[in-house]
């Protein structure tokens, strides 16, 4: 059977409606997202602390997980191995977890250390006791977990190479960037809506006005896309090193997308990550978080409003849901300037199923 996205953009057809539409379609494509790496949590968002929950990573690959720093970190399941209890609901300085049910204890290794009232039980305690502890991964003081991730390891080589100049482990978690919403669509619309500066023009005015929109550019790669954003004149723009690959272009945002729902947006202030967060067919969770580099800089050019361009973005993907669910619309072409993002993501969903 041939690919259903065409390798040759000029030639292809997009995304069948009912991979936005259908729950069959939906769930073959959520089915492969254990596969892939996905945000847990920046080091800053454990000062102060030694464990968070990651409500997100349940939303995205079916599994309660927190975050524990002991020296080492760990992430671990986060449901207890007695009844299956959360454990973690808040950030906790605690040295050991407590399930709030029955009592029952964990170092923030995972170990199991006691339970009352299980004398007598046979064959307790065991391996089975303990918490699971899943994968991690840390780039620069991003920290990434997964059930089982083994796609695109290679995204770590692209940021190292692009950005690696950048003290992202400096940067500092600010709670009050932090948003969540949720939008009457399907999750894959709204990254497409990410994936291209086609429709900055004709919806956000004001980012627009930010930016140089004929030298904005994509660049492909494998596990995600990179959309870089020049600023006009008047715009606040990165000091970049010689060593960038960048040295000398007015560069007012970096635009990186992770397959399958991961934004990473690095502005002069800093970084604005934001969770794709599939909740139905046609439900869409989106979660903010911000950790600020320099404070001077908070307020301006291309990552001056967030709040605004969400919005906008919001109110666009919510009526494209509406048209795709429309008997007479299914499949439409790919604008070969414009949309090579979305085109690599659709062929990227396929390729993971």
């Amino acid at each position: 059977m041939s690919h259903p996205i065409d390798p040759d953009i000029s030639r292809s057809m997009t995304l069948p409606s009912r991979y936005y539409t259908q729950e069959e379609s939906h769930q073959s494509i959520l089915s492969g997202f254990g596969e892939c790496w996905h945000f847990a949590a920046h080091r800053s968002q454990l000062k102060g602390v030694k464990s968070i929950p990651l409500d997100h990573m349940e939303g995205i690959v079916g599994e309660a997980m927190a975050l524990t720093d002991s020296g080492k970190l760990r992430c671990l399941s986060n449901v207890c191995t007695h009844r299956g209890m959360i454990l973690i609901t808040e950030p906790s300085n605690s040295s050991s977890i407590r399930c709030g049910y029955h009592g029952r204890t964990f170092g923030l290794d995972g170990r199991f250390r006691n339970m009352p009232e299980f004398e007598g039980v046979e064959g307790f305690p065991s391996d089975k006791d303990d918490l699971v502890e899943f994968p991690i991964k840390e780039w620069k003081g991003l920290v990434f977990s997964g059930t089982s991730p083994s796609r695109f390891d290679s995204v770590f080589d692209h940021l190292e190479e692009r950005i690696g100049w950048m003290p992202i482990e400096d940067f500092q978690h600010d709670e009050s960037r932090h948003r969540s919403y949720e939008i009457d669509a399907n999750w894959a619309l709204y990254v497409d809506n990410y994936l291209e500066g086609f429709h900055i023009p004709f919806v956000h005015g004001d980012l627009h006005e930010s930016l140089d929109y004929d030298s904005y550019s994509t660049e492909l790669f494998d596990g995600g896309v990179l959309q870089i954003g020049i600023a006009n004149d008047s715009e606040d723009i990165f000091e970049l090193p010689e060593s960038s690959p960048d040295f000398g272009e007015r560069v007012a945002a970096y635009y990186y997308w992770i397959y399958p729902g991961l934004m990473l947006n690095f502005y002069p202030w800093g970084l604005s990550v934001n969770l794709v967060i599939p909740i139905s067919v046609s439900k869409t969770r989106i979660v903010y978080h911000g950790f600020v580099w320099d404070e001077s800089k908070l307020g301006k050019g291309a990552g001056g409003d967030l709040d605004k361009v969400e919005g906008e973005d919001q109110e666009i993907v919510e009526a494209t849901q509406r048209g795709v669910s429309s008997g007479s619309y299914d499949r439409g072409r790919y604008s070969t300037t414009k949309e090579k993002g979305v085109h690599h993501f659709h062929r990227m969903i396929f390729d993971g199923k």
